[in-house]
Order: C-alpha cells, then sequence, then structure tokens
C-alpha cells in the first residue's frame, strides 16, 4: 500500500476525505492576527489581539472576534481586521498597562464591554454577547447600537427580566429559531435561557457539592448528573450549540464531557467524554484519547460547532487541539494526541494551536479556531479531490491538488507505488541526475540519493546527511527509473496519501 488508505466522500465531487479512524485531512493558516498580544486593526496579517476568546461567522463570510483582553468585538473582513463593537480607544488601564473593560450601552463605537468571549447571531442579524466578566448578556442590533439583554454588571444567579437577572462570568451563548438565548452561566454552573421577551429562567438544577481546595478554605463547585433537564448538573459549562432540532450541545467543561439536552424529552444525556472526581476535586481530570465516544476523553472542552453533516468540532483547550464528535466516535482534527500546544501551520497533525477557545464554520465548511494564546484566528480547510476527478483505470498522482505527468504509467509492485521519479521530482522542484546506479535529487531542501536495487535512501541537508531504510528498491524499466513515491516524499516533508476509489496517490506539502 502506497500510505494510508483513505475513504469518505469519494463519490461527491469536492467532499472531504478522511482517514479510515475518521480524521478529516485538512491544512491549518493563519486567518489573522501577528501572534502579538496587543491591539492593532489593518491587515488581517498584522493586525493583533489579546487572548481572543470567541468567533462567529457572519452571513457575509465575514469573522466576528471576541478579543477578550481588549474588551472588544473586531471584524475580520476582506483581509483587514477592524472594529466592530466597544469603544475604538481604550480609555481604562490597570496598573500594567492593559486595557480594562466597563459596562455601558450605546452605539458601537461608544458601548463598553468586558473580557466579552461567546458570540452567536440570529436569523435578524443581530449579535448577542456572552460578557463575561460584566456577568451580563449583550446584543449587537444590524445597526450596530450595544444594549443589555439580561444581567446587570453584579455577579450573582437570579432568574427575572433583564436587569433584574444575575449572571455569574457566563462564558458562551446560542440561539434558536424561535429566537431563545441560551446561556452558558459557567461558575453558576448552570444552562440558562432568555426568551423573546426578556425573561431569563434556569434550566437545571443547582450543584451542592463543595470542596476543600486548601485547608480551612471551602469553595462551591459543580457536579454531573445526566436525566431530567430539572434535575442535571453541571460543571462550568463553558461552550454551546444549536442542532438543527433546536436541541442544545453542552461542553460540560469541568465534567471534561459533552452533554446534550433534548428539550422536547426533557433530558440530559452524555454523548462523549468521562470521568470521576477525585477526592477534593474541583473537575473531573482531563485526559487526551480518541475513540468510541464514551470512552473518548478531554481536558476542559470549550467553544462548540456543528457542522452540516451533524458533526461537532470541540475547541479541546488544555489538550490544545480541535477534537470532532460524529456517529459515536471522537477523532482529532487539528493537534496531536501528545496533547503539545505550538503555533504551526500545516498539514494534518503537524498543525499547532495554543489553548484554542472557540470554533465556527464558514459557508464552504471551513473552520475558525480562536487560537487564545496565540492571540491569532486560524483557518482550517479540509482537503478534498478535484471537481469531476474520478477512477480512470489507471495510476494516478496529485500534488497540491495538481496532477502529475507522467510519460509512463506508475505502477504497484509489492503493495508499493512505483513512479517515473523524473517526473515526480521535476513536479516537486527538484533536477535530477543519474551517476551510475545512483540517482540524485537536488533542491531547495538539500539533495536526495536513491540507488536501483538498494533499499536505503540519503538526504543531506547543508552538512548534515542521513540514511534510512526503505521497503521498496529503486528499479529500471523500459528505460525509466521507477522510486517508491512514499519515502521520497516523505524525505522532503510532503504528506502521502492513497485514495483507494481512484486509485490516486495524494501528496501535499
Amino acid at each position: 500500500m502506497a500510505a494510508t488508505l483513505l475513504f469518505g466522500g469519494a463519490a461527491v465531487a469536492g467532499a472531504a476525505l478522511y482517514s479510515p479512524e475518521g480524521r478529516p485531512l485538512i491544512e491549518t493558516f493563519d486567518a489573522a492576527g501577528s501572534g502579538q498580544y496587543d491591539e492593532l486593526n489593518g491587515a488581517a496579517a498584522e493586525a493583533s489581539f489579546r487572548h481572543p476568546g470567541g468567533v462567529l461567522v457572519l452571513k457575509d463570510g465575514s469573522v466576528l472576534v471576541a478579543d477578550t483582553g481588549n474588551h472588544r468585538i473586531r471584524i475580520v473582513k476582506d483581509g483587514q481586521v477592524s472594529h466592530f463593537a466597544g469603544t475604538e480607544v481604550s480609555v481604562l488601564f490597570d496598573d500594567a498597562g492593559l486595557p480594562v473593560g466597563a459596562l455601558g450601552d450605546g452605539t458601537s463605537d461608544l458601548s463598553f464591554f468586558w473580557s466579552p468571549v461567546g458570540l452567536a447571531a440570529d436569523a435578524k442579524g443581530n449579535v448577542y454577547v456572552a460578557d463575561k466578566d460584566n456577568h451580563a448578556i449583550r446584543k449587537i442590533d444590524a445597526a450596530g447600537n450595544v444594549t443589555t439583554l439580561a444581567g446587570n454588571g453584579v455577579l450573582g444567579l437570579e432568574d427575572g427580566k433583564g436587569e433584574a437577572a444575575a449572571f455569574y462570568a457566563p462564558s458562551d451563548v446560542a440561539v434558536d429559531a424561535a429566537g431563545n438565548v441560551y446561556v452558558a452561566d459557567t461558575l453558576n454552573h448552570a444552562i440558562r435561557k432568555i426568551d423573546p421577551s426578556g425573561s431569563v429562567t434556569t434550566l437545571n438544577a443547582l450543584s451542592e457539592r463543595t470542596v476543600e481546595v486548601f485547608e480551612g478554605v471551602i469553595d462551591e463547585a459543580g457536579d454531573f448528573k445526566d436525566g431530567p433537564l430539572a434535575q442535571a448538573l453541571f460543571n462550568e459549562p463553558a461552550g454551546l450549540a444549536i442542532d438543527p432540532k433546536g436541541n442544545l450541545y453542552v461542553s460540560d467543561t469541568g465534567n471534561q464531557r459533552i452533554r446534550y439536552i433534548d428539550f422536547a424529552a426533557g433530558t440530559v444525556t452524555t454523548v462523549a467524554g468521562g470521568g470521576t472526581y477525585a477526592d477534593e476535586a474541583l473537575y473531573v481530570e482531563g485526559f487526551y484519547v480518541d475513540g468510541a465516544a464514551a470512552d473518548a476523553r478531554f481536558y476542559s472542552p470549550k467553544g462548540l460547532a456543528l457542522d452540516k453533516d451533524g458533526g461537532l468540532y470541540i475547541a479541546d483547550s488544555l489538550n490544545h487541539s480541535i477534537r470532532y464528535l460524529k456517529d459515536g466516535k471522537v477523532v482529532t482534527v487539528v493537534g496531536n494526541a501528545n496533547g503539545e500546544y505550538g503555533v504551526v501551520n500545516g498539514v494534518d497533525e503537524k498543525a499547532q494551536v495554543d489553548y484554542p477557545s472557540d470554533v465556527a464554520i464558514d459557508a464552504s465548511g471551513n473552520l475558525y479556531i480562536a487560537d487564545m494564546y496565540n492571540n491569532k484566528i486560524r483557518k482550517v480547510e479540509f482537503y478534498a479531490l478535484p471537481n469531476g476527478w474520478t477512477a480512470n483505470g489507471s495510476i494516478r498522482v496529485l500534488y497540491n491538488n495538481k496532477a502529475v505527468t507522467f510519460d509512463a504509467q506508475p505502477e504497484i509492485r509489492s503493495s508499493r507505488t512505483m513512479v517515473p521519479v523524473r517526473a515526480i521530482a521535476e513536479a516537486m522542484g527538484y533536477d535530477v541526475a543519474f551517476e551510475g546506479n545512483d540517482i540524485v535529487l537536488t533542491g531547495a531542501s538539500g539533495t536526495i540519493k536513491l540507488t536501483v536495487g538498494k533499499l536505503e535512501v540519503t538526504q543531506t541537508v547543508g552538512k548534515t546527511t542521513k540514511t534510512v531504510a526503505i521497503d521498496a528498491a529503486p528499479y529500471v524499466e523500459g528505460s525509466r527509473t521507477y522510486v517508491p513515491v512514499r519515502f521520497f516524499a516523505e524525505q522532503i516533508g510532503v504528506a502521502v496519501d492513497w485514495h483507494a476509489e481512484t486509485t490516486t496517490v495524494l501528496l501535499r506539502d
């Protein structure tokens, strides 16, 4: 076999491809942000954020950003980052010189937020904001006016209408088709509902669990219980997503679970994740496990986004990854099983993020990530075959989705895909020279040498040379020299996959 066998979406032009483990093939880019912890509008690559905590894709394809540390809502549109809501210039600063938030309604340029995080929009174009440190839910109408929908700036737990209601560090919002706004009221361990009249109600039971966090210091803590919604318990819920039925997915962060509220049945169930509380623990311990949903494990899951196929993307913040739940299985989309953080773009598991806090999906199915500690907005594109690419009875190669032209057909020997070396090397920017039985490829990343009949490949970069074993030796046939495409491509850092349905080798930088 040439490389990983792929499946999923092959029969549909332009459909994303998946590995047998269900992991989609992706490439990650920077959508906005230089990485500097600052505030700067302008070209997306040069703009700066302070710990962006939320993202929302609007109908026109622009991306709203809850710029949490700058206490503003920003917008990424046409390659530019600009102001959307909140004062355009900070007026309050702390002792470290960092901006301080406040609570103030008004026009977009005269309003104030304090650590905004979750974002949602309704069918009329109104945007709702979980204004975390104001303990309030704010509304930005289509004209740019900011009002306080519920809450009053003082933390608490009160049902009621408008400013009579109280929240405690709400982290996310979601809006259903009827205009109900659901709130992940994080430090109240509650899911709240704001109906179209502005009345706030609490949907679940409240935790009575306490924990001795230090000797003699008792803290209130969340708890866990599935079952009837009115009896269900949560622990610091921080992410919400509405499905087409109007039901609610919840990132139950402190319980390391994804929960599902079925409003028609009036029940709460766990759809992924698990674990138990250790003695005197505030939270269930986090882990990193892909696989069957009941066996999967998370570490502080936060923002959620539901795709058109019913799959759920999860910002698994302390695992520094984006996970995907579909058909009872959890796979990793961005990040790796070691939970390593970083700021690396690239294909599949090579990409890295640092404390992703939210995710959003655009109309084309691309994924946006609030990469909080990298101070960036990242974009994930899903790999698909070119439109019209179908089986034609031959073995073909796509390099960055462009067909490689051969003057002799690639072939499979001993389950390895072998290709004429000159065509593949030149397509990838290498010069080819033959020195007896040696094949020498020279390019920007150094020199690669293979030898006819020999099970090894040698790569030289600068003054460093390394030799690795391969399991398919180059050979000569009909005046053409064939090499194993997988080993050559991997030596120069190119991802290799095999699409069985169209007998195509997929190469991606």
